[in-house]
């Protein structure tokens, strides 16, 4: 079997197991997605959700953000670990929206890459998730869960997980595919004591063939 033959197998499970592949963070507004994936580093999407309601509430409109005093953002991402570094990364990305990109979350990944606190896994986050274009969300789940299928070569690196990869997932379901991924790795695939025995992938996963092995 191809590396493309089990990711597509590896999609259309996915699907089936959990059609609604939804971003875990909340958020009303573009630019308040890109502040609750800032945040979500280091840190889980159900502290975000916790964080953010005050938060956007205290800072309604992207201009106070932009304008917002760094130290009281600090106050309110404390929780969310890293909070000096991520509150002066989402005042001054909120300034870079407003001075060099008319108010809106740029469209493009070079752009995206330009503002302070945004990596590849966020801009491809951005992207999928606003602009519906394939990206791919190279998170631990992700990389954990797509070595052990067998669709990486098992590298823990980021950036090479991704160029491996945007090879083998049908484009158009990529950002979904990392949506499910992320479901299916909290609930299954563990990254401790994974449930082979239970998942929707182990019939053409490399890791699960191994553990049924005599």
């Amino acid at each position: 079997m191809t590396k493309k033959e089990r990711a597509r197998l590896s999609v259309d499970a996915l699907k089936k197991e959990y059609p609604d592949a939804l971003c875990a963070l909340q958020y009303e507004k573009d630019y308040e997605l890109m502040i609750a994936v800032r945040l979500s580093a280091q840190c889980t999407d159900a502290r975000v959700n916790e964080v953010t309601p005050a938060l956007f509430a205290a800072y309604p409109t992207l201009d106070a953000f932009a304008n917002a005093d760094i130290a009281e953002v600090e106050s309110y991402v404390h929780s969310c670990g890293f909070y000096r570094h991520k509150a002066r990364d989402i005042v001054l990305a909120c300034r870079a929206l407003i001075d060099r990109f008319g108010g809106r979350v740029p469209d493009n990944m070079d752009d995206l890459l330009s503002l302070p606190g945004v990596g590849r896994k966020t801009a491809n986050l951005l992207l999928g998730d606003i602009y519906r274009r394939p990206a791919v969300v190279c998170d631990t789940h992700c990389i954990r869960i797509c070595g052990r299928l067998g669709l990486t070569d098992g590298t823990k690196d980021p950036a090479k997980a991704e160029q491996q990869l945007w090879k083998v997932l049908p484009p158009e379901e990529s950002s979904d595919f990392c949506h499910r991924i992320v479901l299916h790795g909290r609930a299954v695939c563990t990254a401790r004591s994974p449930k082979c025995e239970r998942c929707t992938l182990a019939a053409f996963c490399r890791y699960a063939a191994k553990q049924t092995r005599p």
